[in-house]
């Protein structure tokens, strides 16, 4: 099982008992309001989605490396945060990383230093070369987070998804591992 902990937080891969804050989570509208792509529609829905998550745990070229984030005071899931393996290279794999938590934690730091942590994992432990992210440019806060982790931006697309109705423009970030290595030094 994987445990990362910060000053003030616990990431975690899901337990069995995680069913009912996993669709809790993965279903409210205000959390999942920029990825409605994983946003869950239904029970049936989150049933499937977590024993995927479960069984992927177990798995030998494990491909989602997603846990649940809790405060280490109260053990309260704030979010959920972790990346996907797109690929395996030569040079180490490539992910794809993303992040949510319940709006009534945003603003706090939590999201900045879970990802750090989970950088840290990635690019010392787990073999990861390449890791990409993005976000719609409208979502400043999660774009602050990208730059505070030392991401750097590749692309803006115009017009690129649509999104509650328009269409949006769409950024997108990369950190590579010789990149997060000169920052940590």
């Amino acid at each position: 099982m994987l445990l990362l902990e910060t000053k003030r937080l616990i990431l975690r891969d899901y337990e069995i008992t995680d069913k009912e804050a996993y669709y809790r989570l993965k279903s409210d509208p205000e959390t999942m309001y920029y990825l409605q792509d994983i946003k869950l529609q239904s029970t049936e829905d989150a049933e499937k989605d977590f024993a995927d998550t479960l069984m992927d745990l177990k798995s030998e070229n494990r491909k989602f490396y997603f846990l649940h984030i809790e405060l280490k005071s109260s053990h309260e899931q704030i979010g959920s945060i972790g990346y996907t393996v797109t690929d395996n290279t030569p040079l180490g794999k490539l992910v794809h990383v993303g992040y949510f938590t319940y709006p009534r934690y945003w603003n706090n730091g939590y999201v900045t230093e879970a990802l750090k942590k989970i950088l840290n994992f990635a690019f010392l432990e787990n073999d990861v070369y390449r890791i990409t992210t993005g976000c719609l440019l409208e979502n400043t806060g999660s774009e602050k987070v990208m730059k505070k982790c030392g991401f750097i931006k590749e692309a803006e697309h115009i017009d690129w998804e649509w999104h509650d109705g328009k269409m949006k423009t769409r950024v997108e970030y990369r950190l590579l591992r010789e990149e997060w290595n000169r920052i940590h030094r």
